[in-house]
């Protein structure tokens, strides 16, 4: 009887390290974060991720809430306006998207903006116009750097300065700014956000890392450098934005 029980509990024992070891496993790589209640739910991040699929990236954000739900309030006009994002900084080069090398902080993002249209390229709603789907989620990379004029410690997407020509994307929406709108496919349903990025056009690069940001930026009032600053972080999935996820 004492053998059978013994058998039974090291059984049990056995299952659980198994299970343990397994979750442990499914989530290696990937960024699991807690709660908050003082979060805005559909930009409080639990989950950051990003897998490798077939020929392709996916980037993903579980948050509390429903994802996207939330939106900047019309502004009437450029300056000023407010931009919504979910965004993985990464440890990429600027140059493997087509910038210049060493530009900064290489991020992904899912944006929404109502004042203002930068997918000239792209026809969102599908009404035939191009340049007014600004208020419809959408994907760029962006190259991001401190620039205390946006706060103390507070990040921007870099500026082009004046009378420069630096290497710019083919798919640049001819903003001055380090900016691109590759028009990826991307979902946002229930509590996550997935956005498929063709390995090819990241030079099949898998071995990087990268953090969860959720963000508000906007558009300086004078319209001029720093033209688009960072200007709340709802949060940070690694809470120090240390990029501790690994590709998986």
């Amino acid at each position: 009887m004492k053998l059978t029980a013994t058998i039974t509990a090291l059984a049990c024992i056995s299952l659980a390290y198994s299970s343990s070891t397994a979750a442990h496993d499914k989530h290696q790589g990937h960024i699991l974060a807690s709660k908050s209640p003082e979060t805005l739910a559909s930009f409080d991040i639990v989950h950051a991720k990003v897998t490798t699929q077939g020929a392709h990236l996916v980037f993903q954000q579980a948050v509390n809430g429903k994802a996207g739900i939330d939106k900047p309030k019309a502004n009437g006009q450029l300056a000023g306006a407010e931009v919504y994002s979910y965004v993985w900084p990464t440890t990429l080069n600027s140059a493997s998207v087509g910038f210049d090398a060493d530009q900064g902080i290489l991020a992904l993002a899912l944006t929404i903006h109502p004042d203002f249209d930068d997918t000239p390229l792209y026809d969102e709603d599908n009404d035939g116009n191009k340049t007014n789907d600004g208020d419809n989620w959408h994907s760029h990379w962006v190259v991001l750097v401190p620039d205390d004029s946006c706060g103390k410690g507070a990040l921007k997407v870099k500026d082009i300065a004046a009378n420069t020509s630096p290497k710019l994307p083919a798919t640049w929406p001819e903003l001055p700014l380090f900016i691109d709108s590759p028009g990826f496919d991307f979902s946002i349903e229930n509590s996550e956000v997935l956005v498929k990025v063709p390995l090819s056009s990241v030079g099949f690069a898998q071995n990087f890392s990268f953090d969860g940001v959720t963000a508000g930026l906007r558009v300086n009032q004078q319209v001029h450098a720093p033209l688009l600053c960072v200007a709340k972080v709802f949060d940070v999935a690694s809470g120090d934005l240390s990029l501790p996820g690994k590709v998986k």
